[in-house]
């Protein structure tokens, strides 16, 4: 299962972010990534609202808030591992917890022990499909929604944990 040339680089945090900002499906979608820690560890994402993206009722539409969530654990996952990771997006779930009718944000954190838990369960080689979690807030801080993103994340023969 081979990904794509463009999922093996390694961008400097500053350059994915600068290159996601011009991604015309962020664009039009008023998706605006705010931050990429150097080390790939924290990302923060804001949704505008505005005009072109609110639906009738004058909230998000669900596929932005959706949208908003797609590759950053998977992107901060691949600059965490050794090069010979397969990383996927397998399946996600949005639960609507309140209507969003400001910009929103979401906040993903990677820590080490998510990381150790992807290398402890690829040591065999096998895929690993972790659940893991993320809210969107609005700008008081209230939850808007929750995904949750499930990884699809198998290690190849030679790949192993980056050093610091």
């Amino acid at each position: 299962m081979a990904q794509s040339f463009l999922s093996r680089l390694r961008l400097s945090a500053g350059l994915l972010r600068f290159g996601m900002n011009l991604w015309p499906p962020f664009v039009g979608a008023g998706i605006h990534v705010i931050e990429i820690a150097p080390d790939f560890r924290a990302v923060t994402v804001r949704l505008r609202h505005g005009l072109l993206n609110r639906n009738i009722f004058g909230t998000h539409y669900g596929g932005s808030l959706f949208s908003m969530t797609d590759p950053f654990y998977a992107l901060m996952l691949l600059h965490n591992l050794e090069r010979g990771y397969v990383v996927w997006d397998k399946a996600a779930t949005i639960e609507f917890k309140a209507p969003g009718r400001s910009d929103v944000f979401a906040r993903f954190r990677l820590g080490d022990s998510q990381i150790d838990e992807v290398c402890a369960n690829t040591a065999a080689g096998g895929k690993y499909e972790p659940t893991w979690t993320v809210d969107i807030t609005d700008e008081a801080g209230a939850i808007v929604a929750t995904v949750a993103k499930t990884l699809y994340i198998r290690r190849g023969p030679s790949a192993k944990l980056m050093s610091p």
